[in-house]
């Protein structure tokens, strides 16, 4: 990366948009070198790991370059785009490309003092007197061997230590010269992310960039390369020296091959973004809760016909009716009557977190992944305000908008997992709550009621709890009584 030393040249920094985030990946640039940007202007979108975010610029100024190109995953506090704010033109670019890692980060501007960067959207960058440590250049001693050198390097490459020949203690183990002074390979961070998810080794890559730098499409056109050659080099004969040392390393370099993969039956997906984020709270709630989930069979034919009342009601025109708004409404009246059910378990101080508030979650599967925005305060909103509340949360989350902040401060959750057909699940909790949610699909079938077998509408609820916290006769209760009043819609009122 070119560090810029002329005075008028702001380096805008990856901003943290969502408390918490270490890193986003750039969706796409709507500026180029040489266009002119002025402050509060859009000039990328970004995906975190919880949302989509537009970042503004916050000042006025020609673009000199960007820093990464649109599918690079960058960390929060490098820099992502070059203002001249003196107004100069600025020479024009062809598509960037990540800087090489062995260059120095460029510098603040002296006048922004130690204070964050200014940012419009997010937290901004916290500067740091932190500095890169050098590359250490020590010569390796004579006396180690070079399948350890080998093993040093395929590590500092990303990817892992490599399976060598340990050397015998006695005796120094010899190697060609080649392998013991390899220079590591020149590549980008983004780059080097890049290749250790694929399983590309960069120091078998040939690079194609300037100065010898390797490049996304060096790492793509290697990994593609077993497919096309799945012959792989012979490896140097063993030396009389190399003949003394066990043969047990030896077995396990022989299974390193087995990393490979057939580029033309299977594709890898690096983990990022929401994904990343969704799997990393999952594994950390199913690993720290103990998840206790119930199920209840439950007659909604009334709940169905209730619904199709409220469509033509003249107070919800224009809102969206639909079972998920009275299912919603039932599970904030059994949370009402139930309130210890409403809280968090506070491992650091050994405490149970009462809510005194509903900050109910809706799971929805977007184009991105799994996210789970909530509606504020719900339990103080009538049945129009929380079908409103509903619909805008959908649709906001079907466009890929969803902020940071409105999937932030969950108490519950529902999910519904019956539009997909599914009768119903055994939910994962989000991370901080207590309780989730599921609805199945509903669907005819044979009832018994009032003494004879009729065909109902029917669905299987099935709540998931922090066993922690919420013991089987308080989760139980809260189960039981959002049947009833799905069961029972006028308990909206009797209760509510």
């Amino acid at each position: 990366m070119t560090t810029m030393t002329e005075a008028s040249v702001r380096e805008f920094k990856m901003p943290d948009v969502g408390e918490g985030l270490t890193e986003a990946e750039i969706l796409k640039w709507y500026v180029q070198p040489g266009d002119t940007v002025t402050d509060g202007q859009v000039v990328c979108e970004v995906e975190t790991a919880k949302a989509a975010v537009e970042l503004p610029i916050p000042y006025d100024g020609v673009v000199r370059e960007l820093r990464f190109p649109e599918g690079t995953t960058v960390d929060v506090g490098m820099s992502i785009i070059a203002v001249d704010v003196s107004g100069g033109s600025a020479p024009a670019a062809a598509a960037p490309e990540p800087a090489p890692a062995v260059e120095e980060e460029p510098e603040e501007p002296k006048s922004q003092g130690s204070g964050r960067q200014p940012v419009l959207v997010g937290y901004g960058v916290a500067t740091s007197s932190t500095k890169r440590r050098p590359r250490k250049s020590a010569e390796i001693p004579a006396q180690e061997s070079a399948p350890v050198s080998a093993a040093v390097q395929a590590e500092l490459n990303g990817h892992g230590t490599v399976a060598e020949a340990a050397p015998a203690p006695s005796a120094p183990v010899s190697a060609p010269a080649t392998a013991a002074d390899r220079p590591r390979p020149l590549a980008k961070p983004p780059v080097r992310k890049l290749a250790k998810d694929l399983g590309v080794d960069l120091a078998s890559v040939v690079p194609s960039g300037p100065d010898g730098i390797i490049t996304r499409e060096d790492v793509h056109a290697a990994a593609a390369a077993p497919a096309q050659a799945p012959a792989r080099p012979t490896a140097p004969q063993p030396t009389p020296a190399t003949a003394q040392v066990s043969t047990a390393p030896v077995t396990t370099a022989a299974a390193a091959p087995a990393a490979s993969y057939d580029a033309g039956r299977e594709t890898r997906i690096p983990v990022k973004g929401v994904r990343k984020a969704t799997a990393q709270a999952m594994v950390g709630s199913a690993f720290t809760a103990p998840h206790v989930t119930e199920f209840v069979t439950v007659d909604v034919t009334r709940t169905m016909k209730l619904v199709e009342e409220l469509k033509g009601d003249k107070d919800m025109q224009g809102l969206r009716v639909n079972p998920l708004l009275l299912i919603a409404k039932a599970l904030l009246v059994a949370i009402k009557r139930n309130p210890d059910v409403n809280a968090s378990w506070d491992e650091a101080n050994q405490e149970i977190v009462r809510k005194h508030y509903v900050n109910l979650g809706i799971a929805a599967a977007t184009p991105r992944g799994l996210i789970v925005p909530n509606i504020k305060d719900a339990h103080d909103k009538t049945l129009p305000q929380l079908a409103e509340a509903l619909g805008e949360l959908v649709a906001t989350a079907r466009e890929g908008r969803t902020s940071p902040a409105a999937m932030q401060g969950g108490t519950v959750t529902i999910t519904n997992v019956g539009v997909f057909g599914v009768d119903t699940g055994t939910p994962i909790l989000n991370p901080g709550e207590s309780a989730i949610l599921a609805v199945g699909v509903i669907k005819l079938q044979p009832w018994v009621h009032k003494g004879k077998v009729k065909p109902r509408q029917v669905t299987t609820l099935a709540l998931s709890f922090d066993h922690r916290l919420v013991d089987g006769e308080l989760g139980s209760k809260v189960l039981a009584d959002v049947a009833a009043v799905l069961e029972q819609p006028k308990r909206l009122i009797t209760w509510g």
